[in-house]
Formats: structure tokens, C-alpha cells, sequence
């Protein structure tokens, strides 16, 4: 399975989810976070192998891909606009704004409504777009009031410089009250097998046909180690754990878009594979117990 894509467009086989109920994207994305340096900071150090990276993910038929105005800063979004402009009709760029960055590793909530506002223009610019697709508020910034962060980001849509409004790694009471004051089309927060601590904020997504948008997907704490729900299962279907994993949250939910990322080809097609593995419910179900058991270490950022 690792070396066999199964068709010339993988990603095909993940289904496809309606943002917003209009906008369809298949269900397996690309995140672009680590198409940059070292700490998510300055330039990657083969910048020609990124941009092969994000080629190839349309080849396999990826249609959404995630980024950030602060993924390098700026070095993500052009990036993309160098490997990808013109883009491909059917293909959906998720940008966000909303954290400062201050050093490798280093990310400060920032959510002025003027700083959202300059930053979707200038991810505009680097994009190359008049209209980004899919626009999150990267964090909700304690300290502005949400309804004045989110007027701003419903005034870059009444503009028409925005088509859809996210959100990121935000509770369900926030969510219902974020809903107060704009359609939410899609929310990201950190999610994977073995860490389900989103699982009640999903639960309304699915209700409200929002899409949510895993990042940090393939985390598998013990799962993975030899004799574990994880690694049995991928021994099943001759996959690798990885992509075991993704194929989980696929099966899942129907609102669930995982965005794997990676700066390497050979992993990009790895991961784009699992989307032709089938799961039986069974293993689902065994898989989500499994879950429930391990805690695996986090990354604080998406």
C-alpha cells in the first residue's frame, strides 16, 4: 500500500464536502505549515522541493489547501502563489490571520480588527487573488471583544475579498457564540485518533454541516508501536500507521477534512494514499476505543 497509489488521483477517493454548502472540496487536504523553515520561521531550505510538494498534492487531486499569513511569516502563501498561480478552478486556498510572530516558535494572538484587515490584504497579495476562498480567524484574541474580530472579518466578506469565514481552535461555546455574529463555514482545531479532547465541538459541526479541519492528524501516542490497535489494523490493509490514521478520521465524521502536511514528496504521497483505505465499521469502532486509552505529546499551534 505505502508505495501503490491506486490511482493517478488518490485524494479522489476521500470524498467531498461542501463548505458552506457550495463550495466542494475533497475531503483530503494539504497543509502547508511546514513548507517553511526551521521553528515555522524564514525560508525552507530547499525552496524548489516545496514547491514540488504543493504540485504534486494537485496531481494526486488535492483540492484544499491550508495556510497562514504566519507560516514563515509570508513564506507559506507565496510559496503557494510561485508553485500553483494560475490556479486550478476547482482548487479552494484556506488562509488565516490572527497571531504575530515574534521569532521561531513564537506566536502572540493579535485580533485588532485593523491587523485582520491589513493582513488579509496582504495575503491577497501574496496569493496572487482578489477573493480568498476560505479565511480563519487564527485564535480568538482575549483581549478584543470576538463580536469587534468578527464584524472585522464580516466586513472583508460584504467587500467580496473573503468568500468564507473559519474559525481555529475554538470550544463549543465559543463556536455558538461566534455563530451569533457570522456564518462559520469551517473550524480547525488540533484532533487525531488519540486526541479527541474537540470531539464535543465536532459533534456540532456535524450537526450544522460546518467542516472541521484536524490539524496535527496523525498523532498516535502508543497506538503505533508493534502490537498496538494502530499497527495491527495497518498490517491488515499492508498500510503504514500514518496513514491508518487519516483513514480513521475519514471515516469518522463526513465533516472531518484532514490536512496533512509535509515537506517531502515521497511522504506527500504516502499520506495522500490512505485515502483509498477502507475501513470496516469495526475497526473504526475499534480503533476509537483505542483512542479514548493513550495521550500522546502536542504540538501548541496550527
Amino acid at each position: 500500500m505505502t508505495n501503490d497509489l491506486r490511482s493517478a488521483e488518490p485524494v479522489a477517493r476521500s470524498g467531498v464536502f461542501e463548505l458552506a454548502g457550495e463550495q466542494p472540496v475533497r475531503r483530503l487536504g494539504f497543509g502547508a505549515m511546514r513548507l517553511t523553515g526551521k521553528g515555522i520561521w524564514g525560508e525552507p531550505g530547499d525552496p524548489e522541493q516545496a514547491r514540488q510538494v504543493l504540485r504534486r498534492a494537485v496531481e494526486l487531486g488535492v483540492t484544499l489547501i491550508d495556510t497562514a499569513d504566519s507560516y514563515g511569516p509570508e513564506v507559506s502563501e507565496r510559496l503557494i502563489a510561485e508553485a500553483l498561480h494560475p490556479y486550478p478552478e476547482e482548487l479552494v486556498i484556506a488562509t488565516k490571520a490572527g497571531l504575530c510572530r515574534t521569532g521561531p516558535d513564537q506566536w502572540v494572538p493579535n485580533g485588532r480588527p485593523a491587523y485582520l484587515v491589513q493582513q488579509c490584504e496582504l495575503s491577497l497579495r501574496r496569493l496572487g487573488v482578489d477573493t480568498i476562498d476560505l479565511f480563519q480567524l487564527h485564535r480568538i484574541d482575549r483581549d478584543v471583544p470576538m463580536a469587534e474580530q468578527l464584524g472585522a472579518l464580516h466586513q472583508l466578506r460584504e467587500a467580496g475579498k473573503i468568500r468564507h469565514i473559519g474559525l481555529s481552535e475554538v470550544d463549543a461555546e465559543q463556536l455558538a457564540a461566534a455563530r451569533e455574529h457570522v456564518d462559520v463555514a469551517s473550524v480547525q482545531n488540533r484532533y487525531n485518533l488519540a486526541d479527541r479532547e474537540h470531539e464535543p465541538v465536532l459533534e456540532v459541526c456535524e450537526a450544522a454541516g460546518i467542516g472541521f479541519i484536524p490539524w496535527f492528524p496523525v498523532a498516535t501516542g502508543d497506538l503505533a508501536q508493534p502490537g498496538g490497535a494502530l499497527d495491527e489494523v495497518a498490517r491488515r490493509h499492508d498500510a503504514t500507521p500514518a496513514q491508518v490514521a487519516l483513514s480513521w478520521l475519514l471515516h469518522h465524521s463526513p465533516v472531518v477534512l484532514p490536512i496533512p502536511g509535509t515537506s517531502q514528496v515521497a511522504h506527500l504521497e504516502e499520506n495522500c494514499a490512505a485515502a483509498t483505505i477502507e475501513l470496516s465499521e469495526r475497526e473504526v469502532a475499534e480503533l476509537a476505543v483505542a483512542g479514548e486509552q493513550v495521550r500522546p505529546g502536542y504540538l501548541q499551534r496550527g
